[in-house]
């Protein structure tokens, strides 16, 4: 069920990724090594075990569904929820495949409406999406106009959930998530029209090679689109917690707008701007029936919601754009 045939010969007709063909299989199949996830075999169990169902339509753009209930029995219907509750915990989206609506932690529609605005436009792009989790923001950008979407995302858990929506969504499209962090790209490779990182940037030890990393990616006046947890202050502040923020392992720098700024124009970026602030809000972050796991609301002061658990400032995102010189 997980498949990059297809990858592999669409990106052999692009001349800048054709070189990368050379290591990437290799990759993957690191980055899929059931040795480094045991539950491998059980997440490809799932996979195999949904049910064969042809939807009489897809959707990419207001929301991300495959068919409807007419296009299932209610039995197939009930094995396929069973089927995908089976990748507890679901984090991005939501989805709808078949009339089972996947109710994830995050309302990513919610934060694709207010970054899509400030894109330059998707239509025939080249674009990489780092950290893209289960890819719901990739079917978004090929809604979009795209026409190849890469999403890498280290975690084998995430490629099993997208599997689980490509099967309906279509295993032709132009669409793929890789096991694979930032790291495994060639460096200087220069190949995409648009760059996403998005809730990646905060888990960095160094916010500045990440920054140079996803320069690299882009072609020369590419779109680097950046979204990531800051803080309000002056040029030059940053803060970086000594234990956890908000009951979060592996956090690091959380930078005000005007610092960011600053990163990306040291990093070489031309005009960095800033073009959305938003509080993460109790209803688009919080615990649901497709994730049961403590959410937002635990990671906050009880007593006053301004503040984390650590007394930090609570969580603030930006969306800022740059162009790659």
């Amino acid at each position: 069920m997980i498949d990059y045939t297809q990858l592999y010969a669409g990106l052999h007709h692009i001349p800048e990724l054709r070189p990368w063909l050379t290591s990437l299989p290799q990759q993957i199949a690191q980055g899929l090594d059931p040795q480094r996830w045991g539950e491998l075999p059980e997440w490809e169990a799932v996979l195999a075990g949904l049910p064969d169902l042809t939807p009489s339509s897809v959707t990419f753009d207001s929301e991300v569904r495959a068919g409807n209930t007419d296009d299932a029995t209610p039995a197939q219907r009930q094995q396929l929820e069973a089927q995908l509750r089976k990748l507890h915990p679901w984090r991005k989206g939501p989805w709808n495949l078949f009339d089972v609506f996947i109710d994830t932690e995050w309302r990513s529609d919610w934060k694709w409406d207010r970054v899509s605005p400030h894109l330059a436009p998707l239509q025939n792009r080249l674009v990489l999406d780092v950290g893209c989790g289960s890819g719901y923001h990739c079917w978004r950008q090929y809604g979009a106009g795209a026409r190849r979407v890469v999403g890498i995302d280290p975690s084998a858990k995430f490629v099993a959930q997208f599997y689980a929506s490509k099967k309906y969504l279509g295993m032709h499209r132009p669409v793929d998530v890789l096991p694979l962090g930032i790291e495994a790209l060639p460096p200087q490779l220069q190949a995409f029209d648009t760059t996403f990182s998005m809730g990646v940037l905060y888990h960095r030890r160094s916010p500045l090679d990440h920054l140079r990393e996803l320069r690299e990616t882009l072609r020369p006046g590419g779109q680097l689109v950046l979204e990531t947890l800051v803080i309000d202050g002056d040029p030059g502040e940053c803060l970086v917690p000594e234990g956890r923020y908000a009951k979060m392992r592996n956090v690091w720098f959380f930078p005000t707008t005007a610092t960011l700024e600053s990163w990306l124009r040291k990093v070489g970026f031309v005009e960095p701007r800033t073009v959305d602030l938003d509080r993460t809000s109790l209803e688009e972050q919080r615990s649901t029936d497709w994730m049961r796991f403590e959410s937002l609301v635990d990671f906050l002061d009880p007593a006053d919601h301004r503040k984390t658990l650590e007394g930090h400032p609570a969580p603030l995102r930006a969306t800022l754009v740059a162009t790659a010189p």
